[in-house]
């Protein structure tokens, strides 16, 4: 049996990991400004995550939500104090989709409506409902029905008004900064505006925080950069620093019913006690903080390397989050980064480099970083 061939794959095994590096089976050594997408949020192979998984495995690894999870209390209550959101519910599952599916369902529970509001170039994954959502007509299958969902551009509010006006609308799904859309930031005054229109409309205001939370804006959460408090968070990718994981941070306003949600093998021993080593070494090494001042470095290093004129047209973004636009396809500097340089990078459209590092990298590796990228432009 062969793999169905989904993904176009560089061809470089990575078989091992280290904080903000990577190594092939060659014993090539890579420098990861990536990390597995924006999922490697406390380094790669962290010695207290690597005990703590260990430990926990070796007394229960999985066990049925039909029993009490002790592991699951202590994570929600210490995300709730670490977040700031500790007035609020948490529901574990296992993916970001899952995570923006779920938080759908709920609006359409408590609205009794079925239309939801997105952004152009929105991306909330590849499941039923969160693909209607998301926008890349390429992805959405027949069997999808995307009468639910309504496209509208990021930071004109006029628009979403207008909409939300209807009366009909359950949600409005928001990345605060756009990842698959090419590190698009909203505004202040968008989202204030919004959340206040969603107010007065009886619409629930979803956050996805899936790419751009858990820190990697330089706060906990990146709409905590723009003054708005949503009714649902959903989060992923770096809950858990590679182990499969998801969550819906639920206002106090919703009413938990039996029946409406469930879920196998969402919050499970193993995947608990991998979330909750990601909150101490959070918490021990500051790297909340450190996103926020080694990002700042970095984007300011790439400013200056723009005004260089070369090939860089923009760099945008927050903390550990950043689009490096370009005026040449981004294949052909992303392509030499990897093979030539040896250093992982993403990428979004045809010309933007998307930088997604661990929350760990110091300013010696942003500065290799340049280095290597000034070698490739």
């Amino acid at each position: 049996m062969n793999l169905y061939d989904v993904y176009p794959l560089f061809d470089v095994n990575i078989v091992k990991g280290q904080g903000c590096k990577v190594w092939d089976d060659k014993g090539q050594e890579y420098l990861d400004l990536y990390g597995g997408h924006a999922v490697i949020s406390i380094g790669h192979s962290h010695p207290h995550y690597i005990d703590r998984v260990t430990r926990q495995l070796q007394q229960i690894g999985f066990y049925s939500n039909s029993v009490i999870n002790k592991l699951q209390q202590e994570l929600a209550a210490r995300l709730g104090r670490i977040s700031g959101y500790d007035d609020y519910q948490l529901f574990l599952i296992n993916s970001g989709a899952e995570a923006n599916e779920n938080a759908l369902k709920l609006a359409s529970f408590k609205t009794g409506r079925t239309r939801v509001l997105s952004c152009e170039k929105a991306f909330h994954g590849r499941t039923s409902l969160a693909v209607e959502v998301t926008n890349n007509p390429k992805i959405v299958a027949p069997i999808n029905d995307n009468s639910h969902a309504c496209f509208l551009p990021l930071n004109d509010l006029e628009p979403w008004v207008r909409e939300l006006a209807k009366g009909d609308v359950a949600a409005v799904m928001l990345e605060c900064i756009q990842g698959v859309g090419g590190i698009r930031m909203a505004t202040p005054e968008f989202a204030q505006g919004l959340a206040e229109a969603c107010r007065r409309h009886g619409a629930v205001l979803i956050c996805d925080e899936i790419q751009c939370g858990y820190g990697r804006s330089g706060r906990f959460f990146a709409h905590q950069w723009l003054g708005i408090r949503p009714d649902i968070i959903t989060v992923a990718k770096g809950i858990a620093n590679g182990f499969p994981m998801g969550g819906v941070l639920i206002s106090p306003e919703f009413q938990p019913v039996y029946g409406q949600l469930g879920t196998t093998f969402g919050g499970n021993h193993l995947a608990c006690a991998a979330a909750l080593a990601v909150l101490d070494v959070m918490e021990q090494e500051a790297l909340v903080a450190n996103a926020d001042d080694t990002g700042s470095y970095l984007t300011e290093q790439l400013k200056s390397l723009q005004q260089t004129g070369r090939h860089i047209v923009d760099v945008r973004g927050r903390g550990l989050m950043i689009g490096i636009d370009l005026d040449i396809p981004h294949k052909e500097v992303r392509q030499p980064l990897i093979y030539e340089q040896h250093c992982f990078t993403g990428c979004a459209g045809t010309n933007t480099l998307r930088l997604l590092p661990p929350l760990c990298l110091t300013r010696q590796e942003a500065d290799d970083f340049i280095n290597r990228l000034k070698t490739c432009l």
